[in-house]
């Protein structure tokens, strides 16, 4: 189902879901269902959360609203003119509990977003993350494409203060959309910004990114942050509106702030 279609936020939330798999390599209960509701079908991910796993720096039984507030976030950065960046995501009970619903997203065999390859097998135009060496000790970076879907994912990571941003966390859609999912440990009211898209450190935004940033400010202040309450507590609601202002105030892509790691391990 076309995540553009208005009435899938609609299906996710009123649809009968029917458990039909688990994605094993998941670290929390990730259960694949069907949805259906008046003859509207469609693919889902089911993350209830009696399923998640504790975390340490994390408070239990609130990842599956953190996936949500990330949502919400991610919609008023795209407005009404860009694709989703994450797919549309709700709330919602389910055959295990209460839990987070999203669409699943059918995605190209190759992705070509973000890779590890030689240094002297980087594609034309891509960006290099980091140098390493492979198990074997031959050279290897990390990169990843330039294209404007993925400067706004990163931007988007830094507003969300986004802990897990995996390459595998990253889909390219056959419908030819780039997908950012798996937002369970964002949101933190500390900085954990750990993400593969470090490429444009330092750059300075676009200014369409820059208009989305300000979009979003003006938005926290007419009643999104009433919508992002429920899930989120007030010093996490402040910290939110303290890194929009920060890259407000200085509007290009953030360094690591050398605390702590600053690629998610494993990074795919």
């Amino acid at each position: 189902m076309d995540p553009r279609d208005p009435a899938v936020p609609g299906l996710l939330r009123g649809g009968r879901l029917s458990v039909t798999g688990r994605i094993v390599t998941a670290s929390n209960a990730t259960l694949y269902c069907d949805i259906e509701a008046d003859g509207a079908r469609a693919n889902c991910v089911y993350k209830p959360m009696r399923g998640e796993r504790p975390l340490w720096d994390f408070p239990d039984g609130t990842l599956a609203d953190r996936e949500y507030a990330s949502y919400l976030l991610a919609e008023a950065f795209a407005g009404q003119d860009l694709d989703p960046i994450i797919p549309p995501t709700v709330l919602r009970e389910g055959p295990f509990g209460p839990g987070m619903v999203q669409l699943w997203i059918d995605t190209e065999d190759e992705n070509d977003l973000v890779d590890v390859c030689a240094p002297d097998e980087v594609p034309d135009g891509w960006l290099t993350v980091l140098r390493a060496r492979d198990a074997m000790g031959d050279p290897a970076v990390l990169v990843h494409a330039d294209r404007p879907e993925l400067q706004r994912m990163a931007v988007l990571d830094v507003l969300i203060n986004n802990a897990d941003r995996k390459a595998g966390h990253l889909l390219a859609g056959v419908d030819g959309g780039v997908y950012g999912v798996d937002h369970g440990i964002c949101l933190h009211e500390e900085i954990k910004l750990r993400t593969v898209l470090w490429g444009w450190v330092g750059q300075r935004l676009p200014s369409e990114l820059r208009e989305r940033v300000r979009a979003v400010r003006a938005l926290l202040d007419d009643g999104l942050c009433s919508s992002l309450a429920p899930h989120l507590t007030k010093r996490e609601l402040r910290a939110l509106r303290d890194r929009v202002d920060l890259l407000l105030a200085r509007p290009r892509f953030p360094e690591p702030t050398g605390h702590g790691p600053a690629i998610p391990w494993p990074a795919f």
